[in-house]
C-alpha cells in the first residue's frame, strides 16, 4: 500500500508497475496491426497475383 514520507508518495515496485492501459495503447495497437496488414496486402499484390 502507498505510504507518505516526508511529503512524498512512497510505493514499492510492484505497486508503481501496475498502471492501467489507456486509450492510446489500444490506438498504437490498431494503428500497427492495420499498417501491418496494408504492408503485406502490398507484398502480396506486387509479388505473389497470378
Amino acid at each position: 500500500m502507498a505510504t507518505e514520507r516526508h511529503g512524498q508518495i512512497t510505493e514499492t515496485p510492484t505497486e508503481a508497475r501496475q498502471a492501467e492501459p489507456g486509450p492510446s495503447v489500444l490506438a498504437l495497437l490498431t494503428a500497427s496491426i492495420g499498417l501491418a496488414v496494408l504492408i503485406l496486402g502490398i507484398v502480396w499484390f506486387a509479388f505473389f497475383r497470378v
